[in-house]
């Protein structure tokens, strides 16, 4: 009964094993899938970094100035870029005004026949500059998202590539477990020469 639970779980071990290792293979290779996709769409862009010279706050240099003057080709590069600089400038010139908001000020002067035309003309192009700069922002932050998925599909991999080299293992110690109890079990079914002379019948003389 023991050798054969020990061949059971240590057959199951193995088939976890190859399916660990099958999942790792695949992970891996998704993970380097999309870093490649990610840094060929990013590359595509040609966005330079900000230099150095033009991050004005603190927050801005924390962020950016790692990667200052470099050619984006990451997911982090793109959410830096996205979040502390596009956004800061649209919240500058904007006065912290969403696009939604300036929208929707854009329309009412739009249909206000008193409203001065320059003011009109002026949100017109804020509304325009908030629309595109949230679209940028929302592409670079798509690659962001990408990016991040690939590096966990890459950690899980090598999780799954750990755990299979260990359920194999486990796996072959289980079964040469159970050939040690097979092979015992062996020997003491099989009697010794020394059980065969102590059932000799006495020589009467």
């Amino acid at each position: 009964m023991r050798k054969t639970l020990d061949r059971l779980i240590s057959w199951t071990g193995l088939i976890m094993a190859v399916v660990l290792a099958v999942a790792g293979a695949l992970l891996i290779y998704a993970s380097s899938f999309v870093a490649n996709n990610v840094k060929e769409q990013l590359s595509q862009q040609n966005i330079t970094m900000p230099a150095a010279a033009a991050l004005e706050t603190q927050d801005q240099k924390d962020a950016l100035l790692q990667y200052a003057g470099q050619k984006m080709e990451n997911g982090a590069q793109a959410k830096a870029f996205a979040d502390h600089y596009i956004l800061v400038h649209m919240n500058t010139q904007a006065n912290n005004k969403t696009y939604s908001e300036v929208s929707a000020e854009y329309m009412l002067a739009v249909k206000d026949p008193n409203a001065d035309p320059a003011q009109v003309t002026a949100l017109g192009d804020l509304r325009q500059s908030l629309f595109m700069g949230n679209t940028l922002r929302g592409l670079l932050l798509n690659a962001y998202a990408f990016g991040t998925m690939g590096t966990i599909a890459l950690w899980a991999g090598i999780a799954s590539f750990v755990g299979a080299a260990l359920l194999l293992v486990l796996s072959l110690l289980g079964l040469r477990h159970a050939k040690t109890v097979e092979d015992e079990a062996t020997g003491l079914a099989k009697p010794t020469e020394a059980t065969g002379d102590a059932r000799a019948v006495p020589q009467t003389a």
